[in-house]
């Protein structure tokens, strides 16, 4: 399964990411690169702010999208209108 992870390098997200890989997900996070995924080397990670480059994630394509890192509903809401146009499989619970 391909995943989109926003945020993935700390805390819950780093949990995450390390069990899908283990699994065989292929993965790709997207973060500010604060943290970095350096010693996740089969992870693909896009750098980028939520608020000012989710144009960075146009024309890839995802079967689902994880987001460890939106504390508020407008940031939230905003992700979720780009990353919705980029989940490939039935667009249950995307709303």
């Amino acid at each position: 399964m391909k995943l989109l992870i926003i945020g993935g390098t700390r805390f819950l997200g780093r949990h995450l990411v390390t069990s899908a890989v283990a699994r065989g997900h292929q993965v790709t996070l997207f973060n500010r690169g604060t943290h970095p995924a350096e010693d996740l080397p089969s992870v693909e990670a896009i750098q980028g702010d939520r608020h000012t480059d989710l144009a960075r994630l146009h024309g890839r394509r995802w079967d689902a999208v994880i987001d460890t890192c939106g504390m508020l509903p407008r940031s939230v809401s905003v992700t979720l209108s780009v990353a919705k146009s980029n989940v490939s499989v039935g667009q249950k619970g995307v709303s």
